[in-house]
């Protein structure tokens, strides 16, 4: 065995020659790491999927433009799979439109002069939007003299010439994504219309039309805030402050949790970073000194809704995506973003404090309810812990994946590191056959699975208790390591996988009424899927057609002919391993749980899963995927 390994040894020296080693040029880097650039790759039905990030990186140019004082309009079109984005800024120059888009590291904002507090620093952003494009077209006006290259997957395929034109300044770019790096994609319009609602939320007075309707915010984070959250809901009006470089809005709701947006130069960090910890620590001391009481930290932030939004010069993101912000300073030779926050927040927030008793009475309430309920929790906290570790979670309940822990990054590029945090999933299921399918098929590497003993208790009405006294519900916070709120989530991806008939709806409901109970920022950060899985399996002995609807079915039944075979799926359970495989792999189709600005969860909640039996009855049958013959008694 030595004598072989040492041989073995000597070949894979022999072959590591100068051969070996080879440069790639911008285009085949990025098709080659794509999740450097953009993240994970995706169909679209997460919002932080690739193809929304293609749209971004075009869009945040254009509202660099807006925010350097060019341009109070931008105009967006985006069908099934075409994106084309106009602003009407000063237009590429003409001469160098060709290598902005296509040669790395090449761009206006490595001058601070032409735009000193953007998002895209580094020049890469729309070149990875060209390499990963199908279709790829460049088009800007400057002075009435026009310009147009054509790309394909990066490549140049037409370079046209200069010509006058009576358009205005500007600059316009249509992209296909490509389909061979994002398959089955899909945009959703309402994570469009939220991407395009902070745009205009974070540049008051700037007006966005996407696909004819125009978009505008006159009161920038206010308006956010108002737009997130139900009036009725607030313990106190929203708390507005504006600064150079800096706005903020809060208030405290009903709800539990803590819910958070933060932004850098326009740009969502949906990671937060250090502007929103300084943000949190700030708010906690400002707090203290304004009441003189030394209230712990998680009952002041409890059920806090907030917004804060920073500008700051050469900002230092952790990736590419820019979905978590290192810088440490506000600009050259200024305060650190900390100092800067707790600086603005120390004089602004107690200032307002002093000035509104009123909302400054209702906060101390918010937080004195939430210190009472805190120590009722104390005690049964403890014991809630000391079951789950007894109850041996990792063995019993969760089959778990290996890239999730912080250790298995070690050494890691952050881009790549983040990539793979991004493709985490795990999927919640109910019973030994259909947790079994899916432990045997899923990719261990990224896909974990909690089996479900029976159906989640009902728990619309009740107080966080409950989480702690449940066993099933205790260990799933613990195996999502969502108790202390969401920075410790250890799947981005939260997949409800439930049979297709009443009692899988059913499942359904009760799961989602535990996240909206009591960890809503879960779904509203767009955390929570539904696995879809074929109905029906169609085949003859050329072809097999797996089928998610009725309709389907009877098209492939025509399409094979010759009386093929066809096979129901009652269960998740009857799918084989090998099959089930092809349903959450590269192909997976999950629905994203979207809540919309009407939805007042309290009133969803009670409409489907209060006493109104009957109602809900009526709810799950008519939502089921398959024939009402199949249909069961739901409670």
């Amino acid at each position: 065995m030595a004598n072989t390994d040492k041989t073995d040894n000597k070949d894979l020296f022999a072959s590591y020659t100068e051969d070996s080693i080879r440069s790639l040029d911008w285009r085949e880097h990025i098709r080659l790491r794509p999740g450097m650039y953009i993240g994970k790759l995706g169909d679209g039905s997460s919002m932080d999927d690739g193809i929304y990030i293609l749209l971004k990186e075009v869009a945040d140019n254009c509202i660099d433009e807006h925010t350097m004082g060019f341009g109070k309009q931008i105009d967006m079109k985006v069908t099934e799979h075409n994106v084309t984005i106009r602003d009407f800024g000063r237009g590429i120059p003409l001469g160098k439109v060709v290598d902005v888009v296509s040669k790395i590291n090449t761009g206006a904002k490595y001058d601070s002069k032409a735009f000193q507090k953007s998002v895209g620093l580094n020049g890469v952003g729309t070149k990875a939007v060209n390499a990963l494009s199908s279709y790829f077209r460049v088009q800007s006006v400057r002075d009435g003299r026009m310009k147009v290259a054509e790309f394909e997957r990066g490549v140049l395929i037409k370079e046209h010439k200069e010509s006058a034109t009576t358009e205005a300044n500007g600059t316009l770019v249509t992209f296909t994504p490509d389909e061979t790096v994002f398959k089955n994609y899909r945009y959703i319009p309402e994570f469009l219309e939220n991407q395009i609602w902070n745009y205009c939320f974070l540049n008051a007075g700037l007006t966005v039309s996407f696909n004819g309707k125009k978009y505008l915010s006159k009161n920038g984070l206010l308006d956010l805030l108002q737009r997130k959250t139900n009036e009725e809901d607030l313990r106190y009006p929203i708390i507005h402050l504006k600064g150079e470089d800096i706005e903020i809005a809060i208030t405290h709701e009903n709800q539990y949790g803590e819910e958070y947006y933060s932004f850098v130069n326009g740009q969502h960090t949906t990671q937060g970073g250090t502007h929103l910890a300084a943000f949190r620590e700030a708010f906690v001391k400002t707090v203290r000194d304004f009441y003189k009481k030394d209230y712990d930290a998680t009952d002041i932030r409890a059920s806090i809704c907030a917004a804060i939004s920073v500008r700051v010069q050469e900002p230092v993101f952790e990736s590419q995506t820019k979905t978590k912000l290192g810088s440490l300073v506000v600009y050259e030779g200024g305060p650190s973003v900390k100092a800067f926050v707790l600086d603005f927040m120390s004089k602004h927030l107690d200032d307002f404090l002093h000035r509104n008793p009123a909302v400054a009475d209702a906060m101390k309430k918010r937080i004195e309810q939430s210190e009472r309920e805190r120590k009722e929790l104390a005690g049964i906290k403890k014991l809630a812990n000391e079951r789950a570790k007894k109850a041996n979670l990792h063995n019993r309940k969760l089959r778990d994946c290996r890239i999730h822990l912080n250790d298995e990054f070690s050494g890691k590029d952050k881009a790549e590191q983040e990539a793979r945090r991004l493709d985490t999933m795990i999927f919640i299921t109910e019973g030994d056959s259909a947790s079994g399918s899916i432990t045997k098929s899923r990719n261990v590497e990224t896909q974990a699975v909690f089996s479900l003993r029976g159906k989640p208790l009902n728990s619309f009405g009740l107080t966080k208790k409950i989480v702690y006294e449940n066993e099933e519900f205790n260990l799933l916070q613990h195996a999502l390591n969502i108790e202390e709120g969401l920075e410790g989530l250890r799947y981005n991806n939260i997949v409800i996988a439930t049979d297709a008939d009443v009692d899988g709806m059913h499942i359904r409901l009760l799961l989602l009424t535990f996240f909206l109970q009591f960890f809503p920022d879960l779904v509203k950060n767009g955390h929570v899927y539904i696995l879809e899985t074929p109905l029906f399996r169609v085949r003859n002995k050329q072809q097999t057609i797996y089928c998610y609807s009725e309709e389907e079915k009877q098209k492939a039944v025509k399409k094979l002919g010759n009386k093929p075979e066809i096979t129901r799926f009652k269960g998740l359970g009857e799918i084989s391993p090998d099959e089930f495989g092809r349903f959450i792999g590269d192909d997976i189709k999950i629905e994203p749980i979207i809540l919309s600005k009407d939805i007042h969860i309290q009133k969803l909640l009670e409409y489907y899963m209060g006493k109104n039996t009957q109602t809900r009855q009526e709810f799950i049958i008519n939502n089921l995927r398959h024939e009402k013959d199949l249909v069961e008694e739901a409670n």
